[in-house]
This record gives structure tokens, C-alpha cells and sequence, in this order.
């Protein structure tokens, strides 16, 4: 098994899936999505038995797999996996399936075949957020990068709300307008490597190659042009992820897709944004990542704040949760650009701690916004009389969310603090003004639904159901055990961060200690 293409085997089962789903007969609606699931479960079972056999001291990028591809750019297929993107690459083969059975009755009320085509447009996203998180080749990147648009446009606009249409407008334009300027900037990296005779053979996407060259100081470029790629980058992973003030596109988005696809798109897709910031723009514009840290770390700060308090002005339940996500992928993105060892791990376990919150929120909010008809908070109220455990799991999911301690997302958001502080103190004291306004957007939350008396029309609403529950109770253990036991995956991600610090040559902030002469010594 040791030539084994298991990163190509991890996304060619779900594109094959999608391909097979769409054709198969409509006179049922469950071919399809038994399909659709146990292809999901091929690919969780596929990246468990990657995670098994990745040795976390090894090779910064393992299960590497080159071949030529339009040799004549130079690109090429090439694949790899380092600690940060086998995190990513697990929780979206954990997510998928869950999504999946989440949203199995989101298009029973349409046409057989438009079910068949929910269940593949699914499949299909799967298959390029995994090619983006491997992905060793620029150019090869870009393409799933920008492909992944589709799918999730035909999700959002073919299957949502009563506004669905401009809101999958909305999503499109903005992301598309990111990955145009992105594409300038791939261009111009190619032709930077072209000149540089002395260096590469000719021009190249090879994304360890051109690492390599910026790390010794030999593509040669000037500043001023590396800082315009680097933007040129930055901006499309900004919109991607999303970042203040490029985030408006979410909230509609979010509110106007399935509960389903909205957690797909926030908790996995808009993870490549904030994945792509740590491998592309730090490792491949490391001068220019330095000189634009302090404004990205502003805008990151402003978008926690903002995020949180707008969410706590929010009389939609679901569009409350989606500003709660601008606040977390602040975190993300602070964490990220501090460059520090803390931040980045603590950014990079964050990625996976908020998909696992955001989705057992979004999907609880989803579940209870379907037996009640409407997203008003207004409407609820003493929820937690008639339907118990649908409260008792929105309110685990919700504390995780504020990131109390013992849950995943503390320890994520407690290393990005401690990691931004050592570099950026008055944006980490800034930053922790979110801990209170957190608490204050999800306890009034659960106190104006949950609690009290139960408002009218509301007595009738139904418990969670098997398959619900088969859904969010994975989710509440993984919140748990991650709570008190984040080793598993810190294990595999320090080593990798360790790599990204040693190529932009940054290391920690020595710490200062106070003497007995009133002065400090490092």
C-alpha cells in the first residue's frame, strides 16, 4: 500500500460519487442519497487510515504524489499533506456525512431528479475543498479553488430561501471578483519565477520550489511587486474566509441556504480562505506577509468586535449565528498573522473547533426553525418545556460557541490571545472584549427561546428525532473530548507550524521578565 494515491483516492471517491448520483434513476429518492452517504463514509474512512499513517515527525509534506499536467506552464498534479491540512481534510470527511443525513429531507419537496442533484452538488464540494487543502501546485490550487463556486452557487440559489437567488448572486460576485484579482497574481507569480533563469529551468507552479526561492531570498522580484501579489492573494482569501470588511456577502448567504449547506459553506468551504493564508501568502510572500501583519491583525480585531455585536443586535436566529462566524474567523485570521507558534496553532485548531461549533449550532437553530416555521426570535420562547434535549444540545452547542472552558473552542481562543499578546498586546486586549460580548449574544439567545413560558404555537414543537440526534451528538463528544484533550491534534499541527515560522525566518517574542532594579531583562 505504500504507492497507494490515497490524497487522490480522497477526493476522486467523492467526484465519482457525484457523477454516478446524477445519473441514476429518479423513480426514488433514496438511491441517490444512500449513495451519496456511503460514498462520504468511503472518504471519513479513507482520511482515517491517512491520519493513521502520518507520522507527525516526519517529512514536513507527506503522501506526496507528482506528475506532469500541462508541463508546458509548468504545472503539475502534485499532492501533499502536512499536519494543518490533514486537520482540515478530517474534519471536512467528518462533516460531510453529517451534513448529509442533516439535510436527507432538504429537497424531498422537489423534483426526484433535483434530490439527485442535491446530494451530488454536495459530493462535489467535498471532492475540491479536499484538492485545495492538498494541493502542492499554485496553479493546480487556483482552479478548485475558484471550481468550488459552482457547486456551492447551485446549492445556495437552487435550494434556499425566498431570496436565495441574490443571495447566491451575492456569494458568487464577491468570490469571484477575489478569485479574478487572485488569478493577476498566480499569473504574475508564474512570471516572476520565468525570469529567474539562475533559480528554476523555466517558469513553474511548484509551490515547494518557489517556497524554497523566497525563503533563500532568490526570485529576485522587487518588494513593491511581491507586496501587489501578495495582496492580490490576501484579497481573495479575505472574501473567501471571510474578512471584515469583505464579509458581507455571508450573512445572506448563510441565512438564505439550507441549514445544511450553510454549515458546509461556514464550517469547510470558507476554511480554505483561512488555510490558504498559512500555506500561500505567509510561506510565499514571507517579507510582504511582515509588512502587511499589523493591518490585517487591525482589520481581524475590528472584525471580532464587529461581528459579536452585531450578532447581539440579531432578531433572526440563524443570521445572529452567521455574524457570530465573522467574529471566529477574526480569531482565525489574528491568530494567523500574529506569527507566532501559539497564534498559529491555536488559529489553526480553531478552524476545526468552529466547524464543529458552528455546525452543531446552525444545525440545532435548523432543526427547531423547521418545526416552528419562522426564524424570528420573537416567535419562541420556553422551548425547553416541550422539547428538552433539542434545548439541552443548543445549549451545549452555544456555550461552545462562547467558548467556555472545557469545550474545544476555549482552548483555541485562549493560545490565539496568548499568541497575539506576545506581538500585538492592545489588539489581544481588544480581542478579548469578544469572551463578554459572546456570552451576552448566546445567553440572551437561549433566554429569550428556550426559557420562560411557552409562547403560543409553540407547545406542539417535537423533541429531536434518531436521526437528528445520529447527527449533533457526534458533534457535542468531539466539542467535549477536544475540550479536555487536544493532543491528538496538536501533536500533528505544531510540527507543521514549526515549518511555516522557520520558512518566514520569525520566531516567538522572547519573553520579558521583571527584576528586583525595577528594570526588565529578556
Amino acid at each position: 500500500m505504500d504507492n497507494f494515491p490515497w490524497l487522490t483516492a480522497l477526493w476522486l471517491v467523492p467526484l465519482v460519487a457525484a457523477g454516478i448520483v446524477m445519473i441514476l434513476p429518479t423513480r426514488s429518492q433514496q438511491p441517490a442519497k444512500a449513495t451519496a452517504l456511503g460514498a462520504a463514509l468511503v472518504v471519513l474512512v479513507l482520511a482515517i487510515a491517512v491520519a493513521v499513517q502520518f507520522d507527525s515527525g516526519g517529512e514536513q509534506y507527506q503522501f506526496v504524489e507528482s506528475h506532469e499536467w500541462i508541463p508546458a506552464f509548468g504545472a503539475g498534479y502534485i499532492l501533499g499533506l502536512d499536519g494543518i491540512a490533514l486537520a482540515l481534510v478530517l474534519l471536512t470527511a467528518v462533516l460531510v456525512p453529517l451534513l448529509l443525513i442533516a439535510g436527507w429531507h432538504d429537497a424531498d419537496d422537489r423534483a426526484r431528479r433535483e434530490t439527485n442533484t442535491y446530494f451530488a452538488l454536495f459530493l462535489l464540494v467535498e471532492a475540491m475543498v479536499i484538492v485545495s487543502f492538498v494541493a502542492l501546485d499554485v496553479l493546480l490550487f487556483y482552479v478548485f479553488f475558484e471550481a468550488m463556486l459552482i457547486p456551492m452557487y447551485f446549492l445556495i440559489g437552487g435550494f434556499g430561501g425566498a431570496k436565495r437567488s441574490a443571495a447566491a448572486v451575492k456569494f458568487l460576485l464577491y468570490n469571484l471578483v477575489g478569485g479574478l484579482i487572485m488569478l493577476a497574481a498566480v499569473i504574475g507569480l508564474y512570471a516572476v519565477t520565468a525570469r529567474q533563469g539562475d533559480v528554476f529551468s523555466a517558469g513553474t507552479f511548484d509551490f515547494r520550489a518557489i517556497v524554497a526561492a523566497a525563503s533563500a531570498g532568490e526570485l529576485g522580484a522587487d518588494p513593491a511587486l511581491l507586496n501587489a501579489l501578495f495582496l492580490g492573494f490576501m484579497f481573495a482569501f479575505a472574501v473567501k474566509a471571510p474578512l471584515w470588511p469583505f464579509h458581507t456577502w455571508l450573512p445572506n448567504a448563510a441565512v438564505e441556504s439550507t441549514p445544511a449547506t450553510a454549515v458546509l459553506m461556514m464550517a469547510i468551504v470558507d476554511k480554505v480562505g483561512t488555510f490558504a493564508m498559512l500555506r500561500y501568502c505567509l510561506q510565499l510572500f514571507p517579507e510582504a506577509s511582515s509588512t502587511f501583519a499589523p493591518y490585517i491583525v487591525t482589520l481581524a480585531v475590528i472584525g471580532i468586535v464587529y461581528g459579536a455585536v452585531l450578532a447581539i443586535g440579531q432578531t433572526d436566529v440563524m443570521r445572529l449565528i452567521a455574524y457570530t462566524s465573522i467574529s471566529h474567523f477574526g480569531f482565525i485570521i489574528l491568530g494567523i498573522f500574529a506569527m507566532t507558534s501559539q497564534g498559529q496553532t491555536g488559529s489553526t485548531l480553531y478552524m476545526v473547533n468552529h466547524g464543529l461549533s458552528t455546525a452543531a449550532l446552525f444545525l440545532v437553530a435548523g432543526f427547531l426553525v423547521s418545526r416552528r416555521g419562522t426564524r424570528a426570535i420573537a416567535a419562541y420562547g420556553g422551548v425547553q418545556k416541550v422539547a428538552p434535549v433539542l434545548a439541552g444540545t443548543f445549549l451545549v452547542a452555544g456555550l461552545a460557541t462562547l467558548s467556555l472552558p472545557g469545550l474545544a473552542p476555549f482552548i483555541s481562543e485562549f493560545l490565539v490571545l496568548i499568541g497575539t499578546y506576545t506581538r500585538y498586546p492592545v489588539a489581544a486586549v481588544i480581542a478579548t472584549s469578544a469572551l463578554v460580548l459572546a456570552a451576552i449574544y448566546i445567553l440572551w439567545l437561549y433566554q429569550r427561546v428556550m426559557t420562560g413560558p411557552a409562547a403560543a404555537d409553540n407547545e406542539k414543537i417535537r423533541d429531536l428525532v434518531p436521526r437528528e440526534l445520529v447527527v449533533v451528538t457526534p458533534l457535542l463528544v468531539a466539542l467535549i473530548v477536544l475540550g479536555v484533550y487536544p493532543k491528538p491534534i496538536l501533536d500533528v499541527v505544531d510540527p507543521a507550524v514549526g515549518h511555516i515560522l522557520v520558512t518566514i525566518d520569525k520566531q516567538d517574542p522572547a519573553p520579558t521578565v521583571a527584576v528586583t532594579d525595577g528594570g526588565t531583562h529578556k
